[in-house]
């Protein structure tokens, strides 16, 4: 019978919590001397947690499994902290509630991220110890033999703080090795007279009457049962699952930025990033760039294209003229030595300073900073030909620069290869993004355009 411990953790984060919640709160209340109502202090205590586990609840904070990551752990607690900063906010302005000072919100809030933070770190740690020591395992067989199930095995083996003890293969093949524990047929007896908690089950190594068998032992010894993909079937997808009533719908593709938290914080730190380098870089420097393109040829200072967004919906992309005016600006992409760049193009395109305008874009809410790039309406159909899943990229809105940029796709990159490389890292991008991860990008980006860059023209 599987044991199960996940229950007693989400306890002892909920404890925590709230003493966390009692302590910062009690010593925002030291620090603000003239207050001396102790039932002030209770009263916000009760709104304060009722806050907190109402944004918990929303964002399924304690949702903790046991292959979380410390990193994982410590950012969900971040988003729970957030939303309960603007909810005691706007509960407050709504309210307009006076009673509560400026000074005690303030050390309220920063006492409680670092105690909650702190105590995430400290139990996370514990249970990684704890569990590399031998206590606190699941111990599990494989049904099937195949890649995944040796991969599956790797990962017991290498990462003993997440508290898994493999015991061994069952398969229907001849396996070399101790670990090969006997055939399918044999996993019934097996967990009867072995302590056994979880059956991993490669489906497609197995008959459907064995898989259906597993399936009812499962149920009938209390075990958990998850199968494994079949080889090559996945390309790293984060799959999740919704629920119809009662109906299990999984859903392949599971995108980060589909959640309302991340979005509002990656629109946050949009706004505020382009705000800054429209007044303290573009307020000055546009204009001395717009002087060098008219004065080394005629036409626009700002090159106006139709390209796809997020949805594919299609909206003006905005970048300084690099290119003589010509009836081919829509339809051929620039190459290496293309006549059609002017002399002060050329530099504006090695430096990518003809890209600083989509900042406007970004204001307007068309791109983000980091995401994929966008590409003129013809070429976004070749490469959709060239490239599978390639459309994924509009599930999120194309940026000034991306991932697929910072790994050496930029500049001319029409052959086929690097289409399908650019298309990969995309929606690597777009699968596990992570605030951090455009941090990452933003700096390569800058180091790059620093250092120069051979594809750059």
């Amino acid at each position: 019978m599987s044991v199960r411990y996940s229950k007693y953790i989400k306890l002892i984060h909920i404890l925590g919590d709230i003493a966390a919640f009692a302590l910062s709160i009690g010593v925002a209340f030291m620090l603000a001397p003239f207050y001396t109502d102790q039932s002030l202090y209770y009263i916000f205590l009760l709104g304060a947690i009722v806050s907190w586990f109402a944004c918990t609840t929303l964002l399924g904070t304690y949702k903790i499994y046991r292959v979380t990551t410390r990193f994982r752990v410590i950012l969900i607690a971040f988003k729970a902290l957030l939303l309960y900063i603007l909810l005691v906010e706007a509960g407050l302005n709504i309210l307009d509630v006076k009673l509560i000072s400026r000074q005690i919100l303030v050390s309220h809030y920063l006492a409680l991220i670092i105690l909650i933070v702190l105590f995430r770190i400290a139990v996370t740690t514990a249970l990684r110890i704890y569990r590399r020591r031998g206590y606190n395992l699941r111990k599990v067989i494989i049904a099937g033999r195949n890649e995944m199930a040796l991969e599956l095995e790797q990962f017991f083996k290498s990462h003993p703080e997440f508290g898994y003890e493999f015991i061994g293969f069952f398969h229907n093949g001849a396996v070399p090795g101790n670990k090969f524990k006997g055939q399918v047929s044999d996993i019934e007896n097996f967990i009867k007279q072995h302590e056994v908690h979880e059956i991993y089950c490669c489906p497609f190594e197995l008959s459907e009457q064995e898989t259906i068998k597993l399936l009812s032992i499962s149920d009938d010894n209390l075990l958990r049962i998850k199968f494994l993909p079949e080889p090559l079937s996945y390309t790293h997808q984060q799959l999740k699952m919704d629920f119809y009533d009662a109906l299990p719908v999984l859903m392949v593709r599971a995108i980060p930025l589909d959640d309302v938290v991340n979005k509002f914080f990656k629109r946050v730190f949009d706004i505020v990033f382009s705000l800054t380098v429209v007044v303290l870089l573009l307020s000055w420097l546009l204009p001395i760039l717009a002087l060098l393109i008219k004065v080394n040829s005629k036409g626009p200072v700002f090159f106006k294209q139709v390209r796809s967004g997020l949805d594919n919906k299609t909206f003006n992309c905005y970048k300084l003229r690099t290119m003589y005016v010509n009836s081919e600006a829509n339809s051929q992409l620039a190459q290496r030595g293309d006549s059609r760049i002017t002399r002060i193009g050329a530099f504006l395109r090695k430096t990518s300073l003809d890209e600083l305008p989509q900042f406007f874009n970004v204001l307007f809410g068309q791109m983000s900073i980091v995401g994929p790039r966008p590409h003129m309406l013809k070429a976004d159909e070749e490469y959709a030909m060239v490239a599978e899943k390639y459309k994924v990229r509009h599930f999120v809105k194309p940026g000034i620069t991306g991932l697929s940029q910072v790994r050496g796709y930029r500049g001319d990159t029409t052959e086929n290869y690097q289409i399908r490389g650019r298309t990969k890292l995309d929606i690597f991008y777009l699968e596990n993004w992570s605030f951090f991860l455009d941090l990452k990008i933003i700096f390569y980006t800058i180091y790059n355009v620093v250092k120069g860059e051979e594809n750059a023209f």
